[in-house]
């Protein structure tokens, strides 16, 4: 007999009929001979008219408040389902995050799990009932009891916290779609069903846009080995399978604040290389890369900054040996990108730096825990180690570093996030090594026989901000994005302009990064505060943008992926105005009002359409 969690979302129980139809597949899962849980969202549109009403009472309503009235929407919810349970004979009862034992953080609207007190849940389970919870919310450890709520994605992250702490055969989360899609099939109708996905890639497109699953719940169901599948409600097909690690004691305690780094890596086998001054137009990214592909030259980073008049600069890493073929293909292309109209001034320089590294630190939930990069940033800053490239994602936060400053930088970082040294070997030329703690790590190695590219994502919610002639030196990135995490404004796309300028004696970069539009103008004006303090120049705010990537484990080692991602746009006149990328994802920031384009066209030239087009029911 298994012992499965079940979370249904607000349009499967979104009417009376809903709800009925959810119980009668609850109650044929447990005839087969199975125990549940089933936990469930608000009603429908629940959740948006509280939010209304609060709006109509307040123009800033108070957290708490807030939490307290949008807990009531799933006490709905549950209450109905389990009367519906039992109407079909199936002994049911409902409870409440609170009355469950889900303890989070003393933290009004975006709280984290701690930990889940079982014991109650446990009774009513080996009593024969079907317990049913609502998600989205908790009750703070503190003497108060008070009631706390997830926030966005919330009971996705309950149901897959609760099969970690039951220690579930495994969490399904049925859904309006049959399973994980290629992309959004709203946008694109002939998106195609995967039949499984690795947790990493999971959750980079999680925290890309894709709203199937919350990455907060992917996290959990990675730290703790849960097996986890996402299912239709209107239909008995398989859906998908998100593959995780398996479980190897990991404590239950501090469920969602614990270690977020397993792992510090790093690369001494690594150049770059980066062309200068580039024409800004649709295109060059795509001509470069195209002849990149073609000479068979694997690249690792590419960055793209924000544009400078009508140029800007596009870098990337390779490792050593090849450096001289990607160094000829540079410099054969560099003319060709001139801009006609002044071909002298204008001409792109390539600019060649041997003798760099790359340090990481992996995990999950980085972008989503914006103090675990500002932290990054601030140990290699106190050990006098400046960052010449950031590379940000879900799942690896990297840096390209002075090789000689490798060393020091591994240390700090392994003493800074409490990671053990082990199995190390001698360092030689093209040998990474990784510094590893005895936590399971969920591969992003691809699954057999899939393509290198397994979903689109695209984010119509980020603004970015850009931030001219920030000093050179030790400890920058450190206090801006130190700053931010204070402000709790997490960052995504983070990238620093190659083309350094001295004035009044100080190297001085750009740097851009993008976060959620809603945090943009409070960071803007923030960072704008301290601009004179801190030594840098005018913060630039850019809402009308849209971010478009590519993720999949099995890109790594094929550099006509990139190519083919840009080419795409290129056939479309989009142009890139940025470019970032980790080992499985590659992402472009193009105008807002071409994003849903320039999903599209990237979809359809990695042949990831199915024969049949998925209806989202309304």
């Amino acid at each position: 007999m298994a012992l499965i969690v079940q979370k249904y979302g607000g349009t499967s129980v979104g009417s009376v009929e809903r709800i009925q139809a959810v119980a009668g597949r609850v109650y044929k899962t447990v005839q087969a001979g199975n125990s549940l849980v089933v936990v469930v969202s608000a009603m429908g549109k629940t959740t948006d008219g509280l939010v209304k009403l609060a709006n109509e009472i307040s123009a800033n309503p108070n957290r708490r408040e807030m939490d307290m009235l949008l807990s009531t929407g799933e006490q709905v919810t549950i209450a109905l389902l389990s009367m519906a349970l039992q109407e079909l004979g199936q002994p049911a009862i409902s409870m409440t995050g609170a009355q469950v034992g889900i303890v989070t953080e003393a933290e009004h609207s975006r709280a984290r799990i701690l930990h889940i007190e079982t014991t109650r849940l446990t009774r009513h389970i080996n009593a024969g009932k079907v317990v049913v919870v609502a998600g989205f919310q908790g009750t703070s450890n503190a003497g108060e009891m008070e009631i706390t709520t997830l926030g966005r994605g919330g009971s996705d992250t309950s149901a897959v916290a609760i099969a970690a702490a039951l220690g579930a055969s495994f969490c399904e989360i049925y859904t309006d779609v049959p399973g994980i899609l290629t992309t959004d099939p709203r946008l694109v109708a002939e998106a195609q069903l995967m039949d499984a996905i690795t947790c990493n890639e999971m959750l980079e497109l999680a925290s890309l846009g894709a709203k199937v699953l919350h990455p907060r719940a992917v996290e959990i169901a990675r730290n703790y080995g849960v097996p986890l599948v996402v299912r239709s409600s209107w239909t008995d097909a398989p859906g998908t399978w998100v593959t995780s690690a398996q479980p190897q004691g990991r404590s239950l305690i501090n469920l969602e604040i614990a270690r977020p780094v397993d792992a510090v890596e790093f690369d001494t086998n690594q150049a770059k290389v980066a062309l200068l001054r580039v024409p800004d137009k649709p295109g060059v990214a795509a001509r470069l890369f195209g002849e990149i592909s073609r000479q068979k030259v694997d690249v690792d980073l590419i960055i793209q900054s924000i544009h400078e008049g009508n140029s800007n600069d596009i870098a990337f890493t390779v490792t050593t040996p090849i450096l001289k073929r990607a160094e000829a293909v540079a410099a054969a292309i560099a003319p060709a990108l001139r801009n006609p109209s002044n071909p002298k001034s204008d001409e792109a320089e390539v600019m060649l730096e041997h003798n760099i590294a790359k340090v990481s630190i992996a995990g999950a939930g980085m972008i989503g825990r914006p103090g675990v990069a500002a932290k990054m940033f601030a140990t290699l800053a106190e050990a006098g180690v400046n960052i010449q490239m950031i590379s940000t994602s879900e799942v690896k936060v990297s840096c390209v570093v002075n090789a000689a400053e490798c060393d020091r930088a591994v240390t700090a970082l392994r003493t800074a996030f409490e990671i053990e040294a082990g199995g190390q070997g001698s360092r030689g030329a093209g040998e990474i090594e990784c510094i590893d703690s005895p936590l399971p790590l969920c591969t992003s190695a691809p699954l057999p026989n899939c393509p290198p590219v397994r979903g689109v994502a695209l984010d119509l919610n980020q603004a970015r901000l850009a931030i001219r002639q920030l000093p050179d030196r030790p400890g920058m990135a450190a206090k801006l994005f130190g700053l931010l995490a204070q402000h709790n404004i997490s960052v995504d796309m983070i990238i620093q302009s190659q083309r350094c300028r001295v004035i009044d004696g100080v190297p001085r970069r750009d740097i851009a990064f993008t976060v959620s539009q809603i945090d943009g103008e409070s960071a803007k004006e923030m960072l704008t505060q301290v601009a004179a303090e801190l030594g840098w120049g005018e913060v630039v705010l850019d809402s009308a943008i849209a971010k478009v990537s590519i993720v999949g484990a099995g890109m790594v080692g094929q550099p006509g992926v990139a190519a083919k991602m840009f080419e795409a746009l290129a056939q479309h006149q989009i142009n890139i105005q940025m470019i970032a990328t980790s080992e499985i994802k590659i992402s472009c920031v193009v105008a807002q009002e071409e994003g849903v384009k320039a999903l599209q066209a990237i979809h359809a030239a990695f042949g990831l359409a199915g024969s049949e087009k998925v209806v989202v029911p309304a």
